[in-house]
Formats: structure tokens, sequence, C-alpha cells
């Protein structure tokens, strides 16, 4: 079961998605929940299908207090590297939200002090407190929806189905057809690099 608050309410969840992505943005959300929020489905979004994702993300965006969807782009991740960039989109979704958390909770055990507003990084806090799950889908539904406007692009590499993840199609498709401007290039795209003409 969920915890809905972890000290205050009011509290902020953030987390990030497609953080090992091959392709595409990484995207962070950032969520307060009311104060008596309760959905028995919410969960950590690698838990649950897809359809229960998009279920979800209408529900939570209408009774949130306040929420919002960041991407950073692959030239930027190329630039800062990945985990910089994943702080960074988390940083700006806070940024974006309507008003100041209490209290922010974040996904994970990395991240850097926000302006004047207490943080608590909870390893696997996805499957502990709302907030954290609720930023979870956010990200990970906003980025599947860009994955999939961007496959009409470039449909070859599959990215509707795969979203960008280092999957065997995935690589083939980038053997066969080289790299797009969506790629990140400083990742090890394929297990023999060098072999990659960028």
């Amino acid at each position: 079961m969920l915890e809905l608050f972890f000290k205050y309410p009011n509290e902020a969840g953030t987390d990030e998605a497609g953080r090992g992505c091959l392709a595409g943005p990484v995207t962070a959300g950032a969520i307060i929940l009311p104060k008596k929020f309760s959905n028995p489905v919410l969960n950590d979004s690698k838990q649950l299908s897809e359809l229960k994702r998009e279920q979800l993300r209408p529900i939570l965006e209408k009774e949130a207090v306040t929420f919002s969807v960041c991407h950073v782009f692959e030239e930027e991740i190329d630039k800062i590297n990945i985990l910089n960039a994943s702080i960074l989109a988390m940083h700006r979704a806070l940024d974006q939200l309507k008003e100041p958390p209490s209290f922010i909770l974040v996904d994970g055990n990395r991240f850097k002090p926000y302006p004047s507003i207490s943080h608590q990084c909870i390893i696997k806090g996805d499957g502990k407190y709302m907030s954290i799950a609720a930023a979870s889908v956010l990200a990970k539904t906003h980025r599947d929806a860009y994955m999939a406007k961007i496959h009409e692009e470039f449909p070859m590499y599959n990215w509707k189905k795969n979203k960008g993840y280092p999957t065997k199609e995935h690589r083939e498709a980038i053997k066969k057809y080289g790299l797009t401007k969506y790629h990140r290039k400083s990742f090890r795209q394929l297990p023999e690099q060098l072999t990659l003409d960028i």
C-alpha cells in the first residue's frame, strides 16, 4: 500500500522516465496530490500495464493540486550527461508547478538540492509514495506519447513499441540505417561502437 505523505501535506513527488534509452528525451514529472487523494490502481509505473498508465494519466492531471512534465532532449543529454539531464528535468518540472511544494520527494538516490525547498531521496520511492508513483506515471505516459509521435518520422526504429530503449530490434535498425537526430550520440548505441559511423 502506497503512503500519501512522507512528512507534510503539499509535498511534491518527482520522477523521470527514459534514462536508459538510446533515443529521445529524458522526461520528468512533478506533482502535488490533494490531502485526501486515493487511488487503488496507482503504483510504480513499471508495475502497471500501458493501458492502466494511460487510464491513470487524466485522473492524476485532473485531481492534482498542480503537476508538470518536462523533457530534456538529446543534445542537452549529450552535453551534460544523463544523470545531470535527469536531475535537470526534475528541477524544470518542479519550476513549472503552479504552487511551491512544502517538501520534495525524489525517486532514487541522486539529486541536487532545489532552491529553498528541502528534499528526500527515496530508493524505489515510486513503489512507496503516491506522489512519486504519480510523477512516474506522468513522466512515462508523456514520454511514450512523444516517442509515438517521432516514430511517425522514423518508423524503421519502431519507437512506438520500444520507446527508444536498447532492444535487439532497435539496435538492428541502428546497424542498418545509422543514427537519427533523436539518438543520443554520447550513448553506446551498439556493443561494437567503433564500427558505427557517427
